[in-house]
């Protein structure tokens, strides 16, 4: 997603990773920090997704709250590595490393939640179908239509059918009044970071020339925050988390344990799934 950026100087085999070979350039001054790592600032926001992946990961797999919710997990994880791997290198391998995890993951999430119950309903033809779908879009967007807007477009389609069958989920199943207080905070702060590194991102394609002259006015480090691609990676880490404890606490009120569990934040920033602490009684 996104332009290519006038940065050929900065393209030259010379640098660690050698001339680019991705489709897709972004704003930030390519190995303007480091000869080793392409567009530095893009690269080091994604730990923002990759720590709180792992958080999520370690949360489902220490309460055992399932396979299903892990893979989603894991899935955000794959995509925070990719992109980091991608905005280092620019590579097209590596581009394709940070694209198509997007789409696995809105598909393991779209999976979750139509067998959001404990008993599975659709046998084994579910999960064949969504695989066969995802490898549909793979080969055809390797092959045949190498172009970022069919990765959009295709991304978008997967991502709306999940949040269609979520919300679903969420009118039909029982739960008390605080359950579904807390999963409305964490559905409106998930839209949040999405939208908001929505914005972001729009901002950076359309007025990348005036970000780069204001970052070069202000100089280093305030030019770090005027990288507003890796704005985009910090807030739509959040927004997934945030959505995906959204998908992690409804299955639980499924499942009827909601009451034990929680949204709790690590270090008062980073959220996750935790069990509650009993009340104390005097």
């Amino acid at each position: 997603m996104g332009m290519i950026k006038d940065d050929t100087v900065r393209n030259a085999t010379a640098y660690f990773w050698g001339e680019r070979t991705s489709t897709i350039d972004w704003c930030e001054e390519n190995y303007a920090v480091s000869n080793y790592i392409a567009e530095f600032w893009n690269t080091l926001t994604n730990a923002a997704m990759i720590l709180l992946a792992a958080l999520g990961i370690y949360s489902s797999i220490r309460y055992r709250h399932g396979k299903r919710v892990t893979a989603m997990y894991v899935g955000m994880l794959v995509v925070g590595c990719g992109s980091a791997c991608f905005h280092a290198t620019l590579k097209y391998t590596t581009q394709l490393l940070d694209e198509l995890p997007m789409l696995y993951l809105c598909a393991i999430a779209l999976y979750s939640f139509i067998e959001i119950d404990k008993k599975v309903q659709f046998g084994v033809w579910l999960p064949t179908s969504l695989a066969a779908f995802q490898l549909t879009i793979t080969l055809t967007y390797l092959f045949w239509v190498q172009n970022p807007i069919f990765h959009q477009i295709a991304f978008a389609a997967t991502a709306i059918g999940a949040a269609v069958v979520g919300c679903n989920r969420l009118y039909t199943t029982n739960m008390s009044s605080g359950t579904r207080r807390a999963l409305f905070r964490l559905h409106l702060l998930g839209h949040l970071g999405m939208w908001g590194g929505f914005l972001a991102w729009n901002i950076d394609n359309v007025f990348c020339h005036n970000l780069r002259s204001y970052r070069g006015y202000v100089g280093t480090p305030l030019d770090a925050l005027l990288q507003l691609h890796g704005w985009w990676h910090i807030l739509t880490a959040y927004g997934s988390a945030f959505l995906l404890l959204w998908a992690h606490l409804l299955r639980l009120a499924r499942l009827g344990h909601d009451n034990l569990y929680s949204a709790q934040y690590f270090m008062g920033v980073f959220p996750y799934v935790g069990m509650k602490q009993p009340k104390k009684i005097d």
